[in-house]
């Protein structure tokens, strides 16, 4: 049986994260992964699986060694991220990285490429084990003393499990973990298509009564466009040919999203929050969608995953620094007071604008107008809100800093 001081369960952005920070130290890590990313050709089209990385996510990949085998593949920076209602786009606010002498506020980039950049930079450290493709038949908790039985009948040992596979987390329920969780009345369908326009440095989003539309720009003549609608619409919307689809995104999406020459896929899922009850007990930790879920309105969900990750590999490398134990609820805590009430925060105010901008009662819709209209004349509060949004203020990981 081999043994660990700490077993990530799952590789995916997340874990893989918390694996590199640990790289090179005195703690043996395993990483047990279900299977690995499709390798990365340049020819290949874009995923539909994107996120929008800010700015203290890239501080993140790049203080873990990750951030050289994104640019090596592809991702696309974003200077300006506008914002507007339907038939009110003069109460449109864009915020612009130049406004606060910064060269980007963000860049979108393909789930499987930042994976992948961690996975390669994570097999150079000699203390941290992949264990990939690995099947999880049960999992045995007790505190400092988990393991893990795989399909194939190997088992694993660890220290401190640490559960970083997603909403559905295996170690949240074997641990005994709840979750307080409802499902917003709202799908997202996210669609990958050619444009005729070049490589944007815009992202933007329009708020309709039945949800925003969404574009981000990629590398090249492609971008991913985002449709939050009712479950029914989405599904009707999903059944259409590519023709009557493509039609549909023209007589909805505003003008300045240029022509579409081609649909290279499309898919929709729900829209749920979810929030464990507690992220750590003792000898176990919870990070992102393990630990919560949120509304993807602003893109923050992997954001604040990547945040997890980096506060909980700097509490355990702390103690393990200082000779404490690890695994002890006492130490696990300070992650958890670190992390828990912001990104409950978050998930507050996402639902908030949910609530907001997705609706047709006219009061709201006037205070709508108004607030994005002020917002946009409001300079210094717009650039405050900004920086904040980019990860530059605020209670950060020193992994988040520059």
């Amino acid at each position: 049986m081999k043994k660990y001081d700490v077993l990530i369960v799952g590789g995916g952005m997340v874990g893989a994260t918390i694996a590199c920070a640990l790289g090179g130290t005195e703690l043996s890590v395993g990483v047990i992964e279900l299977r690995m990313p499709e390798p990365f050709d340049h020819d290949q089209a874009h995923d539909m699986r994107v996120s929008a990385i800010s700015l203290a996510s890239e501080n993140i990949l790049r203080n873990v060694g990750a951030w050289s085998g994104l640019q090596n593949k592809r991702l696309c920076p974003y200077r300006r991220l506008k914002t507007w209602e339907v038939d009110a786009e003069r109460a449109a606010t864009e915020f612009n990285s130049a406004d606060i002498g910064e060269d980007h506020l963000g860049h979108i980039v393909e789930n499987r490429v930042i994976q992948l950049g961690l996975l390669e930079q994570l097999q150079q450290c000699d203390n941290v084990d992949l264990i990939c493709p690995a099947d999880i038949a049960t999992i045995d908790y007790a505190a400092g003393a988990s393991i893990i039985t795989l399909a194939d009948g190997q088992q694993l040992f660890g220290r401190l499990l640490i559960g970083a596979d997603g909403a559905q987390s295996k170690v949240r329920s074997q641990v005994g973990i709840g979750v307080h969780s409802w499902d917003y009345e709202q799908h997202a369908l996210v669609a990958s298509v050619a444009t005729e326009l070049p490589q944007q440095d815009i992202t933007w989003q329009q708020f309709t009564p039945t949800g925003p539309l969404a574009f981000l720009p990629l590398s090249g003549h492609q971008g991913s466009l985002v449709w939050y609608n009712t479950p029914a619409e989405a599904r009707k919307l999903l059944a259409m040919s590519d023709d009557a689809f493509l039609a549909a995104v023209d007589s909805q999406f505003p003008d300045c999203l240029g022509g579409i020459t081609g649909l290279l896929g499309r898919a929709a899922f729900p829209l749920r929050r979810q929030h464990a009850q507690e992220y750590v007990k003792e000898g176990v930790a919870l990070v992102g969608d393990a630990a919560h879920t949120i509304h993807p309105l602003a893109g923050q969900g992997v954001n604040i995953g990547l945040l997890d990750a980096a506060a909980l590999a700097e509490v355990l490398l702390d103690a393990a620094r200082a000779g404490e134990d690890i695994t002890a609820k006492q130490v696990l805590g300070r992650y958890e007071a670190q992390r828990r009430n912001q990104n409950l925060l978050m998930m507050q105010v996402m639902d908030s604008f949910y609530r907001l901008f997705s609706n047709d009662h006219l009061p709201l819709k006037l205070l709508r107008n108004i607030g994005l209209g002020a917002a946009g004349k409001l300079g210094p509060a717009r650039n405050k809100v900004m920086r904040f949004a980019m990860g530059l203020e605020g209670p950060m990981p020193e992994l988040a800093r520059r």
